[in-house]
């Protein structure tokens, strides 16, 4: 339980896993402060969890496709005077079909999002909490940065970046008393997939979709533990497990299977 001092600071607040682990740190009297595009679904988020929980809520409407937007969130809670105790790297987005076919500018926006965000926050909030010798992190990555995923290409590619990455940094660090955590859940019922109009996929369609609040949960206790990873979901940690096993040629094969569109039509639209 937090004192009630601490904040966390999460991105991709207003919705899906962002939004459910807002709830679970408010349970634990965390003051939150929120982060995502629009200000009304900001306003609404956080009046609801004060009502609920009764902590002080901070929100900061900031696209997060903007180079320049998590430079302006940090200076922004600094000018307020405020401690970042926990970060959560949550926002991210996807982009579904054939890689010739796709819309290379809003790549280059998700490569921004799912990538620059991260590193620019984990950045400048690891570097407070190390010299504070306290403080916690939490990437919500994805299972699909252990498989390739064809029809998703860049999508796989950047959360296979931020698990990298943040192993990487975690062992930099592993004296400071700062834990990083990653998350690495698989296909979950959220907004996801309508915004990266993967909807008709297969695996989407007609496949089993994870509750956020389990995914949530899985996170928040794996971050209060002090873990180095967690695979949300026993179909996951297993399909993570064939990921290493098999060839990642068979492997994308696999997942191509599983991400073909009802329709046969695997172009972007």
């Amino acid at each position: 339980m937090a004192d009630q001092q601490q904040y966390a600071l999460i991105t991709g607040a207003t919705s899906g896993i962002g939004r459910e682990l807002a709830k679970l740190f408010a349970q634990d009297h965390y003051n939150l402060v929120l982060v995502a595009r629009s200000q009304d679904e900001l306003t609404q988020t956080a009046s609801e969890l004060k009502g609920q929980y009764g902590v002080q809520v901070t929100t900061i409407a900031k696209d997060l496709f903007q180079q320049q937007a998590p430079f302006e969130v940090y200076e922004e809670i600094k000018a307020q005077g405020i401690q970042i105790d926990a970060l959560v790297n949550d926002a991210g987005q996807g982009q579904y079909g054939q890689f010739t076919t796709t819309d290379i500018n809003r790549e280059l926006d998700i490569i921004q999002l799912n990538i620059g965000a991260y590193v620019i926050f984990t950045k400048l909030y690891l570097q407070e909490m190390v010299a504070r010798k306290a403080g916690k992190i939490l990437q919500v990555s994805s299972l699909g940065a252990e498989i390739p995923g064809p029809l998703q290409a860049v999508y796989h590619g950047t959360k296979a970046f931020v698990t990298s990455f943040t192993e990487a940094v975690r062992e930099e660090v592993k004296e400071s008393g700062v834990t990083i955590t990653i998350l690495e859940p698989g296909v979950t019922a959220t907004d996801f997939f309508h915004k990266a109009d993967m909807e008709r996929a297969k695996i989407v369609a007609e496949g089993p979709q994870a509750d956020p609040a389990d995914v949530a949960r899985d996170g928040y206790e794996a971050l209060l533990a002090g873990k180095d990873k967690v695979v949300s979901g026993l179909m996951n940690k297993a399909q993570a497990v064939l990921g290493h096993v098999l060839p990642d040629s068979t492997v994308a094969a696999i997942m191509h299977k599983q991400a073909a569109p009802t329709d046969g039509n695997e172009s972007a639209r």
